[in-house]
């Protein structure tokens, strides 16, 4: 084996491309942390998000720190700024998006439990205190991703990656398997 050269990534990434039909998004509620921002928008931009909503205190797209991460995909992206967390998420249902929160939370049912739909919005939170508590409330659900050992969460950008592959995965795996 050896790794694959330019022409065999696109090839390999095309046939995943071809199996995808769902709508995906994604709200940062007042993820502060710069390259946490930027890792989250680099992946977005590796699974097609469609749109990002960055709300309250998020680090900002145009600080060198989320560019540094994230490596320029925020131009695949459709990125808008909003005031509040609860803003974003209503901005998401609107669109047409079922909006499900990314928190360890009384109610939380494990991610993969959940019935996500063909259109998803996944909400994650501030390193520190998660997601505000009105876009907690406003979502339509709340998962958790489980976790076996001995540390009790997960970094934010780390949180948001896993969710978002469990969200594509779902297309690629047939019912029956």
């Amino acid at each position: 084996m050896k790794p694959l050269d330019p022409t065999g990534l696109k090839r390999l990434h095309r046939e995943w491309r071809h199996r995808v039909d769902g709508r995906l998004a994604l709200v940062l509620d007042a993820v502060q942390g710069p390259f946490n921002v930027g890792a989250i928008l680099r992946t977005a931009a590796a699974y097609r998000v469609e749109r990002v909503w960055l709300a309250g205190a998020t680090a900002p797209v145009e600080s060198a720190s989320v560019q540094k991460t994230a490596l320029g995909t925020d131009r695949y992206l459709t990125i808008t700024a909003v005031e509040r967390g609860v803003d974003a998420v209503e901005a998401a249902r609107a669109e047409g998006f079922r909006v499900i929160g990314v928190e360890l939370a009384d109610g939380a049912r494990p991610m993969h439990d959940l019935e996500l739909g063909a259109a998803v919005c996944l909400v994650v939170g501030n390193e520190d205190h998660g997601i505000s508590a009105a876009a907690l409330r406003a979502c339509d659900d709340v998962a958790y991703l489980p976790q076996l050992g001995k540390v009790g969460s997960l970094n934010v950008a780390t949180a948001a990656s896993i969710a978002l592959y469990e969200a594509r995965r779902r297309e690629w795996v047939s019912p029956n398997e």
